[in-house]
């Protein structure tokens, strides 16, 4: 037996193998599922970033539709509330008087044109003017025009004759006649007068704007100023300070300039020539 044959139990190339390939397997199913992960969540935060996207978009789109709509509401009860107002100016109540709805304009017509260098009304015109005035502020105080009237623009004029200075100064002066009109003590209620000093504003306007003729161009007009959608709205304070003594109207005083007297100067006493010689004379 001691030189017997020696058996050596060989494994089979299959066998001595198999481990290392299932390692290889699982190293890339591995990989695999990483990919996937990795690819995963590629998506997902792609996918999100669209989302977000689309949806600022349409939140966008959503408030340029909103703005829209807005200004075309405004736009309309705008237009209802001139239409209002044309019922109620161009009428007996208000003879003469026309609502320019593209300029947003009332004109009065002859009851407030004026005399040539001049910003006097007549006593006629004056009454024409106090009985028109209280139709507009009823526009005012409606739902509409509590909603969408800023101010009244009182807007003077003057021919083109004379310099643009001169006739800047006059179409003021006639905007203030109105409003001394309005204002004076003897004529609107004083619920009236307090209204038309939060509302009214004086503006002048020179010869810009002239008529047909220099004597439809010397007038005033009521241009009305209208809130934004977007714009902060003022609160007016409830003043009353003065309202019984509106009737000072400045225009109907003369200014009187202190005078300027000059001041007299002595003048200086001029100091001796000095030649640089010895006096030899002994004059002083």
């Amino acid at each position: 037996m001691l030189f017997g044959p020696v058996i050596i139990n060989r494994k089979s190339k299959d066998e001595a193998e198999k481990p290392f390939w299932i390692s290889f397997a699982d190293l890339m199913t591995a990989l695999m599922i990483l990919f996937l992960v990795v690819m995963s969540v590629a998506l997902l935060a792609v996918t999100r970033a669209e989302k977000r996207e689309r949806e600022a978009r349409q939140k966008a789109e959503g408030t340029i539709n909103e703005q829209d709509k807005a200004e075309q509401d405004r736009a309309r009860e705008i237009g209802d509330l001139l239409e209002t107002l044309a019922k109620n100016i161009e009428s007996d109540k208000c003879p003469g008087a026309k609502v320019d709805r593209e300029r947003r304009v009332i004109d009065f017509g002859a009851q407030a044109l004026f005399p040539n260098d001049d910003h006097r009304l007549d006593s006629a015109q004056q009454k024409h003017l106090r009985g028109c005035v209280p139709e507009i502020l009823a526009i005012a105080n409606n739902e509409l025009g509590k909603k969408w009237i800023k101010r009244v623009i009182v807007e003077g004029y003057t021919d083109t004759r004379g310099t643009y200075l001169y006739n800047l100064n006059l179409s003021l002066q006639r905007s203030q006649r109105v409003l001394c009109v309005l204002l004076a003590s003897d004529g609107l209620k004083p619920e009236l007068r307090r209204q038309v000093r939060n509302l009214f504003l004086v503006g002048g306007f020179s010869s810009n704007s002239a008529k047909s003729s220099h004597e439809l161009s010397r007038r005033v007009e009521l241009r009305l100023e209208f809130w934004g959608t977007k714009e902060v709205r003022e609160t007016v304070a409830n003043d009353t300070t003065g309202l019984d003594h509106e009737s000072d109207c400045r225009l109907d005083k003369s200014v009187e300039r202190p005078q300027i007297r000059p001041v007299p100067r002595s003048l200086p006493k001029p100091a001796p020539f000095n030649t640089g010689f010895p006096n030899l004379f002994g004059n002083q």
